[in-house]
Formats: structure tokens, C-alpha cells, sequence
């Protein structure tokens, strides 16, 4: 079935509304049109001078159960976790891996250094020693080099000496991250490698069983 389209009447009808103060919430209503279409025409319209205030309050209002919202998850999120013990961190090696990690060997490169950390701390549930760590760093070509590499160096806690590789590329970091992108690459990983892709082939397994 395709999409229903906005007809003219329907635009006009989204823009009166918004133009008396109407929440976005309380034009789909009235419309019976997704959020996001009416989101799409709304912008630009002017609110009426009588209606502002009646607008600003409810979107107070929003902005206010929005945080109260926030509250509740992060509070029921810590319920929820906890403390992280080893084979939690298994699992969690498994799902990053399985995102973002390489099919050949144990090789993962990202942007996130929370992420990158995460993958470092992890691995030693697998028995990784953080000396066996050999990162790379590849970067936009107005990046300052020896700035990304103390960058990274100090945010993974790794040795300066562990970096073997610097690779430029063209473009600008505007809109990207400051430092660049960081790989991580354990030498010597046959064994490890097997074994994490041996996890994430289980846990899919488990998930779609045959």
C-alpha cells in the first residue's frame, strides 16, 4: 500500500493550526498526519500574536517531560546494569565485535573512544594482553598528527610506541571527529580471533535457532 499524500487542503489546514498555537502532537491529532510530515510544513509559519504564549507553554511543557522522562530512564537503566561482571563484558565483546570488528582478524576500527576503550577492557576476559595492542590512526589532512596520536594515546592508554601507523586522508575534520579515527589490531590473535568469532556464531545461533 503506498503512502497517503499531503494535499494541498491538508497543508493549509496543518499551517491555520499551528498558526493558533497548536503543538505538533495536537495537529496530528486533527490531521491524522504523521509528526514528521507535520513537522515538515510547519516550519516558518508564524504563530499568531495571541497564540504565542499559548505555544511556548506547551512546549515548556514538553521540554519539561522530556527531562522528567530522561530521569526516569537513566534511574531505571542503573537498575538495569549494575555492576558489569566478566561474562557480562563477554557479551558485550560479542555485540561490539559483531558490529563493528573485521571477519579476518582481531581488528576493529571506529571513532568513538569510549567504544575503542570498552573493546580494550574487554578483550582481557579472552585473555588480551594490552601489550599486544597495535593501533593506527587515520586522519583528515589539516589534522595535527602528533596531536591526534597524544590524543588517542592518552584517552586508550596506550604507549605512544604501540602506534606504528599514521594514514592521511583528503578532505577537512569540519563536522568530524577532532582526532580522527583509531584502529585497534591484536598481534599474534589466531586464537583469539577463532574464539570471538566462535562467540558471536553461538550467540546468533541462540538468537535464530535453525
Amino acid at each position: 500500500m503506498g503512502k497517503l499524500k499531503t494535499s494541498e487542503k491538508d497543508v493549509l489546514k496543518i499551517i491555520d493550526l499551528r498558526s493558533k498555537g497548536n503543538s505538533i502532537s495536537e495537529i496530528s491529532v486533527c490531521t491524522g498526519k504523521s509528526k514528521s510530515v507535520i513537522s515538515k510544513y510547519i516550519q516558518g509559519v508564524n504563530v499568531l500574536p495571541q497564540f504565542r504564549s499559548i505555544l511556548k507553554r506547551k512546549q515548556g511543557g514538553s521540554k519539561a517531560r522530556s527531562e522528567d522522562l530522561w530521569l526516569k530512564s537513566n534511574q531505571i537503566a542503573q537498575k538495569y546494569v549494575k555492576d558489569i561482571k566478566p561474562r557480562d563484558k563477554i557479551f558485550l565483546l560479542v555485540g561490539i565485535y559483531w558490529g563493528e570488528g573485521t571477519k579476518k582478524e582481531l581488528n576493529i576500527i571506529n571513532s568513538d573512544p569510549l567504544l575503542l576503550r570498552a573493546f580494550i577492557d574487554f578483550i582481557k576476559e579472552i585473555d588480551v594482553a594490552k601489550n599486544r595492542i597495535k593501533a593506527s590512526v587515520r586522519i583528515y589532512n589539516d589534522i595535527n598528527q602528533n596531536e591526534a596520536i597524544n590524543y588517542w594515546s592518552r584517552i586508550l592508554e596506550l604507549r605512544k610506541d604501540q602506534f606504528f601507523k599514521v594514514e592521511t586522508i583528503e578532505g577537512k575534520k569540519r563536522g568530524k571527529l577532532k582526532f580522527g579515527m583509531c584502529r585497534l589490531r591484536v598481534e599474534k590473535s589466531s586464537k583469539e580471533f577463532k574464539l570471538l568469532m566462535s562467540l558471536i556464531s553461538v550467540v546468533k545461533s541462540q538468537i535464530l535457532p535453525s
